[in-house]
């Protein structure tokens, strides 16, 4: 049973960031955050109006086995594959969930109240397979406020572009660069048009794009560390911010310009940007870093709960922090290069670890479930 502190039930903060348009999501769930009322609470007293899951979040809550017992024993009984299994849990979490914030989904018109649900990691790289699980992911959920989430790799823009297109609200994730994001929004565009020529109400469409954030300073302090020139240590903790600033300057071009301009007319809403992976890696920096200088209107920012509460606790607000940052945005990432480190080789090995933590994370899972359906008879084959 998950206990709330109702202590931090004001989350002034929180209700700050909420104010300046900052959308809160939670990055995590559970079963029994679910039916321990936790995930309403939150909803009632700290301005979450969202969740957020992924491989990894499945794994600790399933992979624990606490509150799927009964489940898992139905599933045992019928001997269903192990494939199965764990997408009967994950789907009937998510549609739970989605059910517990129905009523943010319904007074905000469909943009929050929204739950994540990503397809299979090890089909990352195959476009097809990646279209028809999204399908599927959105069938058997069967709410209105799922996003199906897809991987911002190469094979999953067209992914991306197809399955907006049958009028499915995708929430696209790992997104390290700033050239990848704008292929994102070009494909999220690009599905937009093929959803009204199919005649599909754009206004039900929604979409994220998933900007991750802490892991570009772990891996850019790394190798600022290692230089370990006063240059070099005075620019640790600004390349991930910088990046994200440069994402959100990309997001106010794409979604200011004609091509969406004609969108917007027919009831298309703009792709807003998410800061994930706002939990610091550095335990030398604020534990609110990442929420307090990504303040932005029209974003939303889905943090995990050690985050979220700390944000509550004692957050320090200040209106944006990104916008009039450009500049020197640019300033910080042509610092780093400067000094031999390729942004390119960054980014591009952030997405090769992205996905591949998601995949050993879902096998993983696959691996506790099928022997917790092979301790019930079942082989889990």
């Amino acid at each position: 049973m998950i206990t709330v502190n109702r202590t931090t039930a004001t989350a002034e903060p929180l209700r700050h960031l909420a104010g300046e348009g900052v959308s809160v999501w939670l990055d995590d769930l559970s079963r029994g955050r679910i039916e321990s009322g936790n995930l309403a609470e939150l909803i009632e007293t700290k301005h979450v109006v969202g969740v957020t899951t992924n491989p990894s979040i499945f794994q600790a809550a399933i992979g624990s086995g606490a509150g799927y017992e009964e489940q898992l024993a139905d599933l045992a009984v019928r001997g269903v594959t192990v494939d199965e299994a764990v997408r009967m849990m994950t789907t009937a979490d998510v549609r739970a969930a989605a059910d517990v914030l129905a009523p943010v989904f319904e007074a905000t018109g469909g943009r929050d109240g929204r739950v994540s649900i990503e397809v299979d990691p090890r089909l990352a790289h195959d476009t097809a397979a990646t279209i028809a699980e999204a399908r599927q992911l959105a069938w058997l959920v069967d709410r209105p406020n799922v996003m199906i989430k897809i991987p911002a790799t190469r094979a999953g823009l067209p992914a991306i572009t197809e399955v907006i297109g049958a009028g499915i609200s995708v929430n696209v994730t790992l997104i390290f660069s700033l050239e990848r994001y704008r292929e994102v929004m070009d494909a999220y565009l690009a599905g937009l048009e093929k959803a009204r020529a199919a005649g599909h109400d754009l206004s039900a469409v929604h979409s994220v794009a998933s900007f991750f954030v802490s892991r570009v300073d772990s891996e850019i302090d790394k190798r600022l560390t290692l230089l370990g020139t006063d240059e070099a240590l005075a620019l640790k903790g600004r390349a991930a911010l910088a990046n994200a600033r440069l994402a959100y300057e990309a997001y106010e071009e794409v979604f200011a310009g004609s091509r969406f301009t004609a969108l917007a007319g027919t009831g298309a809403n703009r792709q807003r940007p998410l800061w994930a992976s706002t939990g610091v890696k550095d335990s030398a920096y604020r534990d609110t870093l990442y929420v307090e200088e990504l303040v932005a209107p029209g974003t939303v920012n889905t943090m995990p709960e050690a985050t979220l509460d700390a944000t509550a606790d004692h957050g320090d607000v200040q209106g944006d922090t990104v916008t009039g940052g450009y500049a020197q945005a640019r300033a910080d990432l042509a610092a780093v290069e400067k000094l031999g480190i390729s942004y390119d080789e960054v980014v591009e090995q952030l997405e090769r670890e992205g996905v591949a933590k998601f995949e050993a994370a879902w096998q993983d899972l696959l691996d506790a479930v099928t022997k917790s359906l092979m301790s019930k008879g079942v082989d889990g084959e």
